[in-house]
């Protein structure tokens, strides 16, 4: 199981007051998403906010 708080794609909307998954999923993947709800998340990837820095 993946955890949302570190994907890349967990973000924050001030306005709702609520995190969402900010992934950009088109009707099929969004389907897909949708029912595999407990097993892990196949769009999930690592959100290291530090993998440019180490780079330069």
């Amino acid at each position: 199981m993946t955890n949302c708080e570190d994907c890349v794609y967990y973000e924050y909307d001030p306005e709702a007051d609520t995190n969402y998954c900010g992934a950009d999923l088109d009707e099929d993947e969004m389907e897909r998403f949708l029912r595999s709800a407990n097993d892990s998340c196949p769009f999930y990837r690592p959100g290291d906010e530090y993998r440019t820095a180490r780079r330069q």
